[in-house]
């Protein structure tokens, strides 16, 4: 019994951390469905890409799909067809999963890496960093994510991506409601 007494409340402290890492989650997801909508801005790339060049014109769409279990994230430039074996049009599935803001993206560059999203302590910010990547790597991969959310019809997203060559390749699109 004397055992039960002392260890009830690190059972209590670890039930609430885990409540609290969960209405965190929940936080993130809730506020980036509230992004859904067509969004559109300028990408810029640092170092600049061979076919987009620094800046470019790019259209993002969040969609709330799956009874609102999911959240479909589609990017492309603005000015391309919409013909997917000619230009890149990623998409990044967003979802929670015991009690983890997760998001899948899924890369032209052939492989999916998965990561988990931090909400800021403001609550303005979620950062999304790597767990793992499925597929092939030899042409890089998606490595870090960061929404920011500056206002119902502004948003900014910061994309990192790993290079062969351990080289990084940083996206910084900001964005502005349309739809």
């Amino acid at each position: 019994m004397k055992s039960l007494r002392f260890a009830l409340p690190f059972v209590l402290l670890a039930l609430s951390t885990a409540a609290v890492a969960q209405s965190d989650a929940q936080k993130s997801f809730d506020a980036i469905k509230a992004l859904a909508g067509t969004w559109e801005g300028r990408a810029t790339l640092d170092p600049p890409n061979a076919k987009m060049g620094s800046d470019a014109p790019t259209r993002v769409s969040l969609r709330v799909t799956s009874r609102g279990n999911a959240i479909v994230h589609e990017m492309g430039e603005l000015d391309s067809a919409k013909d997917p074996t000619k230009y890149d049009h990623p998409v990044t599935m967003l979802y929670l999963d015991e009690g983890r803001l997760l998001l899948t993206h899924y890369c032209d560059a052939g492989n999916r890496p998965r990561m988990a999203g931090k909400l800021s302590e403001d609550g303005k910010t979620i950062d999304f960093d790597l767990l793992d990547v499925a597929g092939p790597t030899q042409y890089g991969h998606m490595q870090h994510a960061k929404f920011t959310i500056v206002d119902d019809n502004h948003h900014v997203e910061d994309w990192t991506f790993l290079m062969p060559g351990d080289k990084l390749m940083r996206g910084h699109i900001d964005l502005q409601r349309t739809k």
